[in-house]
């Protein structure tokens, strides 16, 4: 009986696993294109005469390749007020670098891309920050009364339209912590900002303790730009969310002259910036 018993049971389990299918689901893929991150940063204090820009291209979601790096690419940007233009030098790893750049507040560039064939341009102003004005640490402003938070405070200029973008780094975490910030209900006063850190095992977050760096960088930014990074952000913050929009890749400010249906990802912003870093007590 116990032999009959084992032989069921091993007939059974054949047959079980014998019906199991591999299902190989299709997954859609978008077309390739170019991806440009072209951020021209001055910061305060500096030439700004240093800039670069990377080029890569977009690849499918299982895709295992690391390195799209775009080479061979023609790459200039122009003052649109004085008519300079600046080359930017293919480093053969999907960067492009000049050492002439001449930053101009509330000038006008417009970047030009040359690439298989086609022409990709974006135009944005450089816009102005204000100087940061005190950084501090405290517990008083976040959610939790016990931990830790870092304080950033500015001086918005009154009567002039001004838009942010403040990033901090924590120096033992991959992922920044970015905000976007329009003036409009705090034209002319100083504003703070506190970035704290809520404790979760299940994410490996950690709050902040005695001796942890923060580096900071707080930028003037354009309304587009503050747009954009707006919708970018939701995105990223709402990610696995079972009620959120289907997310979607956004479109920036550059366009394809050549193929207006063939655009590129990314943006092509000119800011001025001050950096700081800030070490818990």
């Amino acid at each position: 009986m116990k032999l009959y018993y084992k032989i069921l049971f091993s007939t059974l389990l054949l047959g079980i696993v014998s019906c199991t299918d591999v299902i190989e689901v299709d997954v859609p893929e978008g077309p390739i294109r170019l991806t440009i991150e072209a951020s021209l940063d001055w910061e305060k204090g500096t030439s700004g005469n240093q800039q670069t820009i990377l080029l890569s291209t977009s690849t499918p979601y299982f895709e295992s390749q690391n390195n799209s790096a775009v080479t061979g690419a023609n790459v200039l940007v122009r003052n649109n007020d004085t008519g300079a233009v600046f080359n930017f030098d293919d480093q053969n790893d999907g960067s492009y670098t000049t050492s002439s750049f001449v930053p101009i507040l509330g000038d006008s560039y417009t970047l030009e891309v040359l690439y298989q064939g086609e022409t990709y341009t974006g135009t944005e102003t450089m816009m102005p920050v204000s100087d940061i004005s005190a950084i501090t640490q405290s517990k008083e402003d976040g959610e939790d009364d016990e931990a830790l938070e870092v304080n950033v405070s500015f001086l918005d200029p009154a009567d002039i339209e001004n838009h942010y973008f403040l990033r901090f780094q924590s120096r033992v975490d991959r992922l920044p912590e970015l905000f976007y910030i329009k003036d409009e209900f705090v034209d002319g006063n100083e504003v703070t900002f506190y970035y704290e850190k809520i404790e979760d095992e299940d994410d490996n977050i950690e709050e902040f303790k005695p001796g942890d760096t923060v580096d900071i960088v707080l930028l003037g930014i354009s309304e587009d730009y503050h747009n954009y990074l707006r919708l970018l952000v939701e995105q990223f913050e709402s990610a696995g969310d079972a009620f959120s929009a289907t997310p979607v890749a956004l479109v920036g400010n550059c366009i394809n002259v050549d193929n207006p249906e063939n655009i590129p990802y990314g943006y092509f912003r000119v800011s001025e910036k001050v950096e700081s870093s800030f070490t818990f007590e």
